[in-house]
């Protein structure tokens, strides 16, 4: 995907927002901040934090980057934990 591809789409989404399908196939809608546990130690997170993401980006190659104390990363660090997943 080019860039002016990527500017189209994002036309339709917001970066305080994340549509996720849950356990049991329902479209849920997350408005930041939501809270997240590290699954991993990645930069200066620890492993089993909870955290809060402030936004949600893309990057040109349609990643899911969280942004987490204006830091970066990417999605798979983390398991939601919103209570309105469950």
């Amino acid at each position: 995907m080019n860039k002016k591809e990527l500017i189209e789409l994002l036309k339709f989404s917001s970066p305080s927002q994340l549509y996720i399908i849950t356990w049991n196939n329902l479209l849920k809608l997350l408005i930041c901040p939501f809270k997240v546990l590290v699954k991993v130690d990645i930069g200066l997170l620890r492993a089993n934090e909870v955290v809060w993401v402030d936004e949600v980006k893309v990057t040109l190659d349609l990643k899911t980057i969280f942004i987490i104390e204006n830091k970066a990363y990417y999605y798979y660090h983390f398991e939601i934990l919103d209570q309105d997943v469950e």
